[in-house]
């Protein structure tokens, strides 16, 4: 395919998001491209004749089988390949295979002993009607005053892994019960202490839990999108006369120097690939592969309706499928430009999520000033939202024209409440309204940042931190400090926590690549606000989700390790991923590496979170650390 500019000119506003979809969609060449609708249908078609597709298994995930890295930097063919999780729900077994779109076979097929993959909208229809069909159900809900059964829903939560009798084989949900109300908000009215353990393999209820019958169901009005309004604020217009600033070419994306690459991956969400910044008239790498790896929601409630609660969103259920459409001057600025996203149902057919991804300019603040010399910023923002359950997680990379590329996780949606009785207070959660209390919890994300500072090797990671100098001779004032800097050479030593009283943060340096003063070339890991886990070191929710033991974890690069808490955490045992993988204590010194980050949330909830929360931000940024020689943004023209 040739490669050609794109000029926006002075088009129509309303024409340039199905401009940019074309452009992106002649992408389909590269090796990093999405399957298209096209290709999803022909891998689903190619693996469903096969023989060792079971009857009536499903596809948990179709995406692309993406090539090998080394092939896809030195721009070698890469055959278009399909990687597909099925599951086959009569015999309880998941499958992995792969298909050969270029070749038309399927090359590869093997059972994963032992895995369940994400949870679906199939699965919780299925516990429903197990639940429903449950006399002792009846009786419990009936018992607190609801007569009508068809005024309640039952929604399913992971089960994840305590131990318990019965729970090491089939496919376990835990179902919860919630009466619907007028307004639609069914989580604003739990029917507290009804908890089904179900198995979906055997059809069967593993254990009926009713507690709690003393909680009032709760009947308030929790609506949150009526009025009455304030008035509207004075008119704010964000247009751009002659389009956007970016260009969109063969689907790489180039916008103030940055270069880079994405997709929505049903599992991940969003993936940046090959993100990089023209220098010289070069395009020097920075990122490989960077995207959401894992992320925990451990909630506090130790009660027997609560204590299970501690959803993998990513791998249980999924970023990118639950992606949902955004909408330009709601979700975005009315200047973002939109794209839809196409990803494979359990059908294997592909399904259309419109809108899934906006990108847009964003005016941001002063770039550099002093005195009167000053030049005004701009940044560029990928984005997407994912609605899981109750929550919705906004999930954005910020490109900013000093080379800086922040990640930005934004939290909002509502709170899981439990229902409590006049004068019942604990511990472990806040009253938010009448009858309503609001469990404390935390959100981690663990990100996978597949570094190529200035290439992919020799690259290492080392780790920063200042610590005031000791009082004497060379310090009489007292108030000298010293950065010390300490390469991290295997995995063990790479386990790191953060530090407040050391500023502590972390360079990945080419030790091949000098700048203008001799120094290696790098990019900083910046954090900025985080938390600690508070489940503990040994509970069951810790050894499954291990990732959490550290802040930041190194390991040398190896395509399929992708997933910080193991391919399949939906009822794993514990001790799977991160580490796993770093019990060999491999070198890391002058590799091509990748950080595993994580960041967090602690909400301890307030009555103002309710009934809708007001979006909270956590980020980190990745900062060039002498990869540039000089401000990289004083070639900003000034405004005239």
């Amino acid at each position: 395919m040739r490669r050609r500019d794109i000029s926006w000119g002075r088009l129509p506003a309303w024409l340039l998001p199905a401009l940019l979809l074309a452009a992106s969609a002649a992408a389909q060449t590269n090796p990093l491209a999405p399957l298209s609708a096209r290709e999803i249908r022909a891998a689903a078609k190619l693996f469903r004749d096969s023989p060792r597709f079971p009857r009536g298994a499903v596809f948990s995930q179709l995406t692309l089988d993406e090539p090998p890295k080394d092939a896809v930097l030195r721009g070698a063919p890469s055959p278009r390949r399909a990687f597909a999780i099925l599951y086959d729900r009569a015999a309880d077994h998941t499958f992995e295979a792969i298909a050969d779109l270029s070749a038309s076979r399927v090359d590869s097929w093997k059972q994963i002993p032992g895995a369940e993959p994400a949870i679906t909208g199939d699965d919780s229809e299925l516990a429903e009607r197990i639940v429903r069909a449950d006399p002792r159900w009846a009786r419990a809900v009936r018992a607190r005053g609801i007569s009508n059964l068809n005024d309640v829903t039952v929604a399913s939560w992971s089960a994840g892994y305590f131990g318990l009798q019965g729970t090491d084989q089939g496919r376990i949900v835990r179902a919860l019960t919630y009466f619907r109300g007028d307004e639609g908000n069914f989580f604003a009215h739990p029917v507290e202490g009804i908890v089904a353990e179900v198995n979906l393999t055997t059809g069967q209820i593993l254990e009926f839990l009713d507690i709690d019958r003393d909680a009032p169901v709760p009947r308030e009005d929790a609506a949150f999108d009526n009025g009455p309004f304030r008035p509207a604020p004075a008119p704010l217009l964000i247009t751009q006369p002659n389009g956007p600033g970016f260009q969109i070419e063969d689907g790489e994306v180039r916008w103030q120097k940055w270069r880079f690459r994405y997709a929505l991956h049903p599992r991940e969400g969003m993936v940046l690939y090959t993100v990089g910044y023209e220098d010289g008239g070069r395009v020097r790498p920075i990122l490989y592969r960077g995207s959401v790896s894992e992320m925990v929601v451990p909630y506090g409630d130790p009660g027997g309706a609560w204590f299970f609660r501690n959803s993998f969103d990513a791998g249980e259920l999924g970023l990118g499928v639950t992606a949902t459409p955004l909408r330009p001057g709601v979700d975005c600025p009315t200047n973002c430009s939109v794209f839809n996203a196409v990803m494979a149902d359990s059908g294997g057919q592909p399904r259309t999520i419109p809108r899934a991804v906006a990108l847009y300019e964003r005016d941001a603040g002063y770039a550099w000033k002093h005195g009167i010399d000053a030049r005004r910023a701009r940044e560029l923002v990928l984005s997407f939202v994912a609605t899981v359950g109750n929550y919705d997680y906004g999930f954005d990379w910020i490109f900013r024209q000093d080379g800086t590329l922040e990640s930005r996780v934004a939290l909002t949606g509502i709170m899981a409440v439990k229902a409590v009785a006049d004068g019942r207070d604990d511990p472990y959660s806040h009253m938010v309204d009448k009858n309503i209390a609001a469990p404390h919890h935390q959100h981690f994300f663990t990100f996978r940042l597949d570094m190529d500072v200035d290439g992919a090797s020799p690259n290492r990671v080392v780790e920063l931190n200042s610590t005031p100098a000791p009082a004497g001779p060379n310090n009489p004032y007292r108030n000298a400090f010293t950065m010390r800097e300490t390469p991290l050479r295997t995995e063990r030593e790479a386990q790191r926590n953060l530090n407040l009283t050391t500023s502590r943060r972390w360079i990945v340096e080419n030790t091949a690549q000098k700048n203008a003063l001799g120094h290696p070339t790098a990019y900083a890991l910046v954090p900025g606000a985080n938390a600690i886990p508070f489940v503990a070191p040994d509970s069951h929710v810790r050894l499954r989700a291990g990732f959490l033991n550290q802040h930041l974890w190194v390991t040398p690069y190896e395509q399929t390790e992708r997933y910080a808490a193991g391919d399949y955490p939906n009822q794993s045992h514990g001790g799977d991923g991160l580490p796993k993988w770093t019990a060999a204590n491999r070198p890391i010194d002058n590799r091509d590496v990748v950080l595993w980050y994580t960041l967090g949330i602690t909400h301890n909830p307030r009555p103002e979170d309710w009934p809708v929360m007001p979006t909270d931000v956590a980020s980190f940024q990745l900062v060039p650390w002498g990869f540039f020689s000089r401000n990289p943004a004083l070639d900003l023209p000034p405004l005239r």
